[in-house]
């Protein structure tokens, strides 16, 4: 019996030693093959799906809720892992190696500095967070606000982007209010003009999405915290559905908080989120959750992510995907997105049966499609898809479907898409 829990061990040690995706999955190549410049699109972005381990039998439309993790990112987890548990004894955290043992006390200035990169801020205005919730949860108690003070949101927020600021307008008698934004949206005015016209000289806060969950609305950002900081108004932004999937530049939108989840367009592991305070307004952002480092007033980014211990292995994941990220390229990522976007949303627009009900506004529009068609609802949509040609979009309510596309899928896929939608009565 000892021999043979010998032998089990060594059996699990050894397996553990190797990169985890090379075990059952085919060799994840080099990111380095990404910074080729000299190939056709075709070729690149064939070259970009090799970097997932998504099953070439299924296609996944679904980023909008969960983005794929690149098998770059998944190795660099596992790696993570393995060499901190078996050198455990070897990292003293009081020494200055502590991140990768533990997190919630350390401030991750290399992370948050090529974060600051991709959305053009200082590092210091920036904290890592689990999600886009946790963001909205830390400007929302964070913020003095009195019995009276008015709080704008939309009729198109996410759970995450209204669930604090309701819960907070109830428990200290403060005025919640929706803006009634249209489906399809495709009038920047209308949409700024439906916030607008809800303004009060007791309006304190405007809660808003830079991209709408549900129908991929890109909303007005700039011209809406342009005219709210002229009349005092602190604008929140929830880019959960943004950061990776658009440009994001958090001074030239004005804004005085923004925060995302980056497992989704920046295909980082979940857990992974981040919260921006502009620096002339990070002062007014109470620590909600506070540790040792609960005051720092150098570092407000650190203070605010003031959590306890958490895993460091997505530290080492998120690192990752912004190389990943960085090495593809901004402009050539986004880009993807919003051609491959263009081209559902134009093959939809060729067809009789179809209602988009996104926006189809040049500017208002990326990688989110969402549409009905005639006769069918949404989850059975959904269903038809995947027993025909295992596509997997996501049914929305009960009458639609929304399509998320990404840098890992293609032309043909979106085309397997239509020809189900046009074959079924």
């Amino acid at each position: 019996m000892t021999s043979r829990r010998l032998f089990l061990k060594k059996g699990i040690i050894g397996g553990l030693a190797a990169p985890l995706l090379t075990q059952d999955s085919p060799a994840i190549p080099s990111i380095s093959n990404l910074q080729e410049k000299n190939i056709n699109d075709a070729e690149y972005w064939q070259a970009v799906r090799k970097h997932f381990v998504l099953r070439e039998d299924q296609v996944y439309f679904n980023n909008g809720t969960m983005g794929p993790t690149p098998g770059y990112v998944i190795n660099k987890i596992s790696e993570h892992l393995l060499h901190y548990n078996v050198h455990a004894a070897e990292t003293d955290y009081k020494d200055g190696t502590g991140p990768e043992l533990l997190t919630g006390y350390f401030s991750y200035d290399s992370i948050r500095q090529k974060i600051g990169l991709i959305i053009n801020a200082d590092y210091q205005s920036i904290a890592l967070t689990q999600n886009a919730t946790f963001g909205m949860n830390y400007v929302a108690n964070g913020l003095a606000l009195e019995a009276g003070d008015e709080i704008i949101n939309t009729n198109q927020e996410h759970g995450g982007g209204y669930g604090a600021w309701m819960s907070l307008a109830k428990r200290h008698g403060l005025v919640y209010k929706q803006a009634q934004i249209p489906i399809p949206a495709n009038d920047p005015e209308a949409l700024f003009d439906a916030i607008f016209k809800l303004v009060t000289k007791k309006t304190k806060v405007i809660a808003i999405p830079h991209i709408v969950s549900v129908y991929g609305t890109v909303m007005p950002v700039k011209a809406i915290c342009a005219e709210a900081r002229k009349r005092g108004i602190f604008t929140v932004l929830d880019g959960a559905q943004s950061v990776g999937q658009v440009l994001v530049d958090v001074q030239d939108i004005g804004c005085d908080a923004y925060y995302s989840s980056l497992h989704k367009w920046l295909l980082a592991p979940a857990g992974n989120g981040i919260l921006y305070i502009n620096p002339e307004r990070i002062g007014e952002i109470w620590t909600t959750i506070a540790s040792y480092n609960w005051d720092n007033q150098t570092d407000h980014g650190f203070r605010l992510m003031q959590n306890g211990t958490g895993n460091p292995a997505l530290m080492a994941g998120l690192d990752a995907s912004l190389d990943f990220y960085n090495t593809i390229g901004q402009d050539r990522w986004i880009s993807r997105i919003k051609t491959l976007g263009d081209y559902l949303r134009n093959r939809l627009q060729a067809m009789d049966r179809i209602t988009i009900h996104s926006s189809t506004h040049p500017q208002m529009c990326a990688g989110l499609t969402t549409y009905a068609l005639d006769g069918w609802t949404g989850p059975d949509l959904q269903k038809a898809m995947w027993a025909q040609e295992k596509l997997q979009p996501r049914s929305v309510g009960t009458e639609l479907l929304r399509h998320s596309v990404h840098i890992y899928n293609n032309e043909s896929e979106i085309d397997r898409a239509i020809d189900v939608m046009n074959g079924l009565k």
